[in-house]
């Protein structure tokens, strides 16, 4: 039973249910939990009082420069081994560009005249169609950075990925790569077919009545790709591939005849190996070697590869398959560089986590070097600043806890489930980073590279 909406979820069933049983022992459990969250309410009432009359901390408030300013950052509540789904969606929340479009788009009413404003038990009997992943994002994301409260319960939005991502049903802990990789291909479809009966063309000429101070956010999102690179597979670009869409270049040669072969393939994320030499390495501060950086696993995602015996390459040419070497360029760069490290490898059995450390820039990070025709973009086109971290904290991916760090505003805020503090820069690089977001640099600054 969820503590907080006291819906009941049936293990069976694999799904929320009404029914009770013969004694209404589910009813029973509901009172029962309602009386225990009043009488401890009443009990901490004076308490909390006095508390917050004495701290401003209690408030939400901190010291910044000698004076008070109210921290605004709303928890998730963790519904039950959610926090890879609070992990992600308090980075994204951070993405400005990204955020700033879903929480102008005009809201869907979702429920009829007759069950609006009423407590709801979802159920097998509420179809698919009665659901909608943009619109549930769009009030997460409102929800968050308000102020008005500690944390914000993510039900609704929970609820939508059970019905239209089976792979999360259930309670167990999943991985947060996996579910952000879901999400924003679920959220790229939505937006191309329009979502609940609204289509893209309506949503988009109701933002275009929005007021030029709220417009800011989204110039550029619809800004299309050239015709050689643009993502034709699935269709129309959407505010996912706008800023998260990037292209790779993929060069497969023969080894044998010299034959070049060429692909252009589009990504919203790059996952990075982390190079062997370094996987025993655990923390910064271990002397048994150097440290192994981001631009290590950059570098060994693009350099040269020698091709295995399972992955033979079919030369056209030759006819056959032949040994031949890949190699990887980024032929677009993203709005958004959205880094995964390969953190958890299968061995015969288990699936092993890596946890090495790997060092990080918060900022400058340059990604020139790794492009295929650099002399076209410009200097400012390949930095980037670190808006966002996941964290993966324990051994396993089916077990452990997922924190996210992100920016806001020009402080450092960790994010675990329904608590929030504040912290630094120097706590941010020491974290063993699972996913990073950098976000393409607008102006020019002073700042070192990688």
């Amino acid at each position: 039973m969820d503590c907080s909406s006291y819906s009941t979820y049936c293990y069976r069933c694999d799904d929320f249910v009404v029914n009770d049983t013969k004694l209404g022992l589910v009813q029973k459990v509901r009172e029962h939990l309602q009386n225990l969250e009043n009488s401890a309410f009443t009990a901490d009432r004076h308490r909390k009082r006095k508390l917050l009359e004495n701290s401003s901390l209690n408030s939400k408030l901190l010291k910044v420069n000698g004076s008070t300013a109210a921290i605004c950052a709303t928890g998730l509540r963790n519904l039950g081994n959610t926090c890879f789904m609070n992990a992600i969606l308090q980075s994204l929340s951070n993405i400005e560009q990204f955020c700033c479009y879903f929480k102008e788009l005009p809201a869907v009413e979702l429920r009829n005249g007759k069950t609006a404003g009423r407590r709801t038990y979802h159920t097998r009997s509420q179809g698919d169609n009665n659901v909608s992943l943009v619109e549930e994002f769009r009030k997460t994301l409102c929800a968050l950075w308000q102020g008005s409260q500690t944390a914000f319960s993510p039900e609704s939005l929970f609820y939508v990925v059970w019905k239209i991502m089976p792979n999360f049903r259930g309670y167990q802990q999943q991985d947060a790569h996996e579910f952000m990789r879901y999400l924003l291909d679920h959220l790229h479809l939505e937006l191309q077919g329009g979502f609940n009966g609204v289509s893209r063309s309506a949503i988009l000429q109701e933002n275009s009545a929005l007021s030029a101070s709220n417009k800011c956010c989204m110039k550029g999102i619809y800004k299309t790709n050239s015709p050689k690179t643009e993502r034709k597979e699935n269709g129309a670009s959407t505010v996912v591939t706008a800023i998260f869409g990037g292209i790779l270049q993929n060069e497969v040669n023969c080894l044998i005849c010299g034959t070049e072969s060429r692909k252009f393939d589009p990504f919203l994320d790059l996952s990075l190996d982390i190079p062997s030499q370094f996987r025993n390495k655990r923390s910064k501060n271990q002397e048994n070697g150097p440290v192994c950086s981001l631009r290590d696993c950059l570098r060994s995602f693009t350099d040269l590869e020698e091709l295995d015996e399972t992955e033979l390459y079919m030369c056209h040419k030759c006819k056959k398959k032949q040994k031949s070497t890949k190699k990887f360029w980024i032929q677009k760069l993203p709005k958004v560089l959205c880094l995964h490290l390969k953190r958890f490898h299968w061995t015969a059995y288990l699936r092993n986590k890596v946890d090495t450390y790997v060092e990080f820039p918060l900022r400058g990070l340059d990604m020139k070097c790794y492009l295929l025709e650099p002399e076209n973009s410009g200097p400012e086109h390949c930095l980037y600043d670190l808006a966002a971290v996941v964290v993966h904290h324990g051994s396993g991916v089916g077990s452990g806890h997922y924190t996210a760090y992100a920016t806001h505003e020009g402080r450092w805020f960790h994010f675990n489930d329904s608590t929030v503090t504040l912290t630094d820069e120097d706590t941010v690089v020491k974290a063993k980073a699972y996913i990073l977001f950098y976000v393409e640099r607008q102006a020019k600054a002073g700042s070192d590279k990688l």
